[in-house]
C-alpha cells in the first residue's frame, strides 16, 4: 500500500531545493545543464499522446495505479498539487511500460519510444515478459540477446561466450538518462572491445522531458513542471527503494545469466556535459565513497614536489587502453578518503601524472542549485561522489572475480561522434547485404 512506503533516501543529485512559479510552471531548476546548455538529446526518450476517446474503468483495471506513490516520493511539490488539483490519477500497464494520465475527460499516455526502438532492433517485436537468448543477427555480429523484465523497464543482456575472457563487461546503468551510450556500448562490442554487456531500458524518475513534449501538454492543459520529473515513471518502487540503483544492485545476478566466468574488468558508460561546448575530455572515476580504492593497489604510485606518478597495474591498464580509442584526452579521478582526492591525466605510455588534493576545498558546482560538481583550476569536470559506482563496486567485490570498475563518463561531442559512426556503419552492413 502506497501509505505504508517508507522515505527514499535520496542523493542529494535529486533533492529538491527549488520552487516552481505557477505563473511560469514550465520552467526549468534542475536538468539545466543537460538540457539547456548541452543540448542534450531527448527527444527521443519518451513520448506524450493524447488518448481520445477516454477509455472507460475497465481499461485500467488490470494496471497498477501509481498515483499515491508518486505524490508520497516526488521532490516537485509543484506538480503534486497539480495532480492532487486536477484529481490525475496515474496507471502502469507494467508488461508494455506505458504510463496513463487520467483525469475528468482527459486521458494522456506516456510511451517509451528509446526502449521500444532498441527492443525492436534486438528482437523485432517488444517483449512484454522474460525472452531468452536469441541471435543478434546482423544487429551485431556473433552475440546473442535477451531480455529480463522487472516491471521497470527491464534490461537488455549481450554476449558472445567465444571471444577473449579477460574481455570487459560494459554497463550501461542509466541507459535513458544518458542518451547514445548504449551506441558507445555497441561500438565498443562491435570492434571487440567488450565481451558481454547489461543495459538498463528502464527509467528512474528524473530523465527530462523534451520541449516537444512540454509543448504537448502545455495544448492538452497540464502544466508539469520538468524540474525533476518524478511523477511519471517514478523514482522508488512500491517498497520505497530508488530503481536507480537496480542495475549495481542486480549486478551478481544479471552476471549469472552469462555463460563465460565472471569477469575480472567492468567498464561502466555514462554521458556527461563538460564545462565547455567542444569539451573531448573523458573521464574515468575509480571510486569517491568507502569502500574506497587505494593508489597504492592501483599500481606502483611515486611523488616527487607534489607530483603523483602512477604506473597502472596489469588490469587497469587493460580497461585504460580501450577508454582510450574514444578520445585523446583521458583524465583519471578517485578519493582515498572523504579528505584525499586525486585527479590524473593519461599519458601516451598509459601511465598517470597528477595531483592529491582536498575535496571539500576545491570541488565546487558549475550551476547553483545543482550538484555538477568540477574542478575550477582545471575547469574540469569532477566524478567521485557518484553513490552509484559505491554500489558496483561494492556489488563487484563479490565475484569470485573481484571485478575493478571503471565509472567512465563521456561527453557530448565524443558521443555524438559514435553515434555518426554507427549510422555510417549500418549503412555499409545494408550496402553489403544488398550485394551493392
Amino acid at each position: 500500500m502506497a501509505e505504508n512506503i517508507p522515505r527514499p533516501k535520496l542523493s542529494p543529485l535529486f533533492l529538491n531545493r527549488f520552487t516552481v512559479d505557477s505563473a511560469a510552471p514550465f520552467e526549468r531548476h534542475l536538468n539545466r545543464l543537460e538540457v539547456e546548455i548541452g543540448r542534450e538529446d531527448y527527444a527521443g526518450l519518451k513520448q506524450v499522446e493524447l488518448v481520445d476517446p477516454v477509455p472507460d474503468a475497465s481499461f485500467f483495471s488490470e494496471m497498477e495505479e501509481l498515483t499515491e506513490r508518486l505524490l508520497k516520493t516526488s521532490q516537485n511539490h509543484y506538480n503534486c498539487e497539480l495532480i492532487q488539483r486536477l484529481g490525475i490519477r496515474v496507471f502502469l500497464d507494467v508488461s508494455r511500460y506505458y504510463v496513463y494520465y487520467r483525469w475528468a475527460d482527459h486521458c494522456l499516455r506516456f510511451v517509451p519510444v528509446w526502449r521500444e526502438r532498441v527492443l525492436k532492433l534486438f528482437f523485432r517485436e517488444i517483449p512484454q515478459t522474460n525472452h531468452d537468448w536469441r541471435d543478434c543477427g546482423t544487429v551485431l555480429p556473433g552475440f546473442r540477446c535477451q531480455f529480463i523484465a522487472d516491471g521497470a523497464g527491464g534490461t537488455l543482456v549481450l554476449e558472445n561466450s567465444d571471444l577473449d575472457p579477460s574481455l570487459p563487461l560494459l554497463t550501461v546503468s542509466h541507459g535513458p538518462y544518458d542518451p547514445h551510450t548504449l551506441d558507445v556500448a555497441l561500438y565498443f562490442l562491435r570492434f571487440g572491445k567488450g565481451r558481454s554487456a547489461i543495459i538498463n531500458l528502464g527509467f528512474s524518475g528524473r530523465e527530462p522531458l523534451s520541449d516537444g513534449n512540454l509543448k504537448r501538454l502545455k495544448e492538452w492543459g497540464l502544466p508539469l513542471n520538468p524540474s525533476n520529473i518524478d511523477v511519471i515513471y517514478p523514482y522508488v518502487d512500491d517498497n520505497g527503494h530508488p530503481y536507480c540503483y537496480k542495475q549495481e544492485e542486480g549486478l551478481p545476478r544479471f552476471i549469472g545469466l552469462l555463460d563465460s566466468a565472471d569477469p575480472d574488468l567492468i567498464i561502466d558508460v555514462h554521458g556527461y556535459v563538460g564545462t565547455h561546448p567542444d569539451d573531448q575530455r573523458v573521464l574515468v572515476g575509480l571510486g569517491g565513497l568507502p569502500p574506497y580504492p587505494r593508489a597504492d593497489e592501483l599500481g606502483r604510485l611515486s611523488e616527487r614536489g607534489g607530483v603523483f606518478h602512477l604506473l597502472p597495474d596489469e588490469r587497469l591498464k587493460r580497461g585504460l587502453k580501450i577508454i582510450r580509442e574514444l578520445s585523446e584526452q583521458i583524465y583519471i579521478q578517485f578519493c582515498e578518503d572523504s579528505h584525499r582526492g586525486y585527479h590524473f591525466s593519461l599519458l601516451g605510455g598509459l601511465q598517470l601524472i597528477g595531483r592529491c588534493f582536498d575535496p571539500h576545498y576545491e570541488v565546487s558546482s558549475l550551476l547553483d542549485g545543482e550538484e555538477r560538481n568540477y574542478l575550477p583550476d582545471e575547469n574540469i569536470r569532477w566524478l567521485p561522489s557518484a553513490g552509484a559506482n559505491a554500489l558496483q563496486r561494492i556489488n563487484a567485490s563479490r565475484l569470485a572475480s573481484r571485478a575493478q570498475c571503471l565509472h567512465v563518463e563521456i561527453p557530448i561531442w565524443v558521443r555524438r561522434r559514435i553515434v555518426l559512426k554507427m549510422k555510417e556503419l549500418a549503412i555499409i552492413d545494408s550496402l553489403s547485404s544488398s550485394g551493392l
